[in-house]
């Protein structure tokens, strides 16, 4: 059964790098749009990083076509504007006026074509911050999130590039939105997202926590927790982490685990009892799971109803039996090498979105699409042979 396109039939362009930009266009492109992205003469520098950034490319740009073209040149912006006016959507992620000086900033392309969404991922949404560069880690830190998840006195940005993925799903939310206003207006718009207000609405529980009960939100390390037993828990070999989150739940553990003991106290029944409880409860549970295989107590809450998990690493994931059916999507990456990569996570009637996707080198779908474009062979040849437009070997 080949994959839902719902997108089918939407052309977008795409001029960005990192993570954030594209991640608009892979979840486009995962929908069925056609994405062609521009890059520059001998392809985006992201494809090139090393360390953390290594994977940035190849997950957030699979099933996209590339071009690569000289901005610097008469020749390459001409191809670029021809190719946003008959596009659907713009999606861009550089510094505040970088496509403007370009002569691709909102108001020029809206011109030539009224009903092109032009969808901006920025560091910030317009207020005294504008115009400052913002990265993801810059915005967690500013925004309370690296508070959050570090120890007191000690900030850490959370463990995956969450705000840029995040802030590019809002670009996403704001961009189908947009699509369904035009089929009533017949007119685009401009759809801004931001590192930031991303940020600030992640963190928008602890401070609706604080408005509510004028005490401030604890970093994660060191809050108490709603639920007595909500941590993780060592086994004889590898961590695991339980939750028992209603009065039901408990009898259900105490019994699972012989709690005898603990389920006879009548005054542990009710939550925010067993919440004061907690120093007396905790030593109980921990002597007991360490006395366990991490396998022997997932079996014990496997199909219980109970919250488990055991503690995954990223490399993990490609042998885990649940997403082996459908959550890891064939790729080839750039230099030929197979592998799987997560998909992205939806079903729609009854069927997952994605498919088998290659990376294009730097340039692959030039010719292709300029011929898109109506340019014929000879202008062509002339835009890649006076480097306008660079071509991958």
């Amino acid at each position: 059964m080949s994959a839902p396109t719902p997108l089918q039939g939407i052309k977008v362009v795409e001029f960005t790098h990192m993570v954030m930009g594209p991640t608009v266009g892979h979840i486009l492109a995962g929908l069925g749009a056609e994405i062609v992205r521009i890059e520059p003469i001998g392809g985006d520098r992201t494809r090139r990083l090393k360390g953390s950034g290594a994977g940035y490319f190849p997950m957030y740009n699979r099933g996209k076509s590339s071009i690569c073209l000289d901005l610097k040149s008469a020749d390459g912006i001409a191809v670029a504007k021809d190719l946003v006016a008959g596009a659907d959507v713009l999606v861009e992620n550089f510094r505040p006026g970088a496509l403007d000086r370009l002569g691709l900033d909102y108001e020029s392309c809206a011109e030539a074509n009224e009903r092109l969404i032009y969808c901006s991922e920025k560091g910030f949404l317009p207020g005294p911050y504008e115009q400052r560069t913002a990265l993801d880690e810059v915005a967690q830190m500013m925004g309370g999130l690296a508070y959050m998840t570090g120890p007191p006195g000690k900030p850490l940005r959370a463990g995956a590039s969450v705000i840029d993925v995040t802030g590019g799903m809002f670009g996403v939310i704001g961009i189908l939105a947009a699509l369904e206003e035009r089929h009533r207006t017949g007119r685009g718009q401009k759809v801004t997202a931001s590192l930031f207000e991303t940020t600030i609405y992640l963190v928008g529980q602890h401070m609706a926590q604080y408005a509510v009960t004028g005490t401030p939100a604890a970093p994660m390390p060191a809050r108490v927790s709603a639920w007595a037993i909500y941590d993780v828990f060592q086994t004889k070999d590898e961590p695991v982490f339980i939750g028992v989150v209603t009065d039901a739940l408990w009898e259900k553990f105490c019994k699972l685990f012989g709690l005898d003991e603990l389920w006879a106290d009548e005054s542990l029944r009710e939550n925010n009892a067993r919440v004061e409880a907690r120093d007396r409860i905790l030593p109980v549970i921990r002597e007991l799971v360490a006395t366990m295989t991490r396998e022997e107590v997932i079996a014990k809450l496997d199909g219980s109803g109970l919250p488990f998990a055991p503690i995954g690493k990223p490399e993990d994931m490609f042998d885990d039996p649940h997403l082996a059916e459908g959550g890891l999507e064939d790729v080839t990456l750039d230099n030929g090498t197979q592998v799987r990569l997560p998909t992205i996570p939806l079903e729609m009637g009854g069927q997952r979105i994605g498919a088998p996707q290659e990376l294009p080198k730097p340039g692959r779908d030039a010719r292709s699409v300029l011929a898109g474009l109506g340019y014929d062979e000879d202008r062509i040849a002339a835009l890649i042979g006076g480097g306008a437009v660079g071509e991958s070997a």
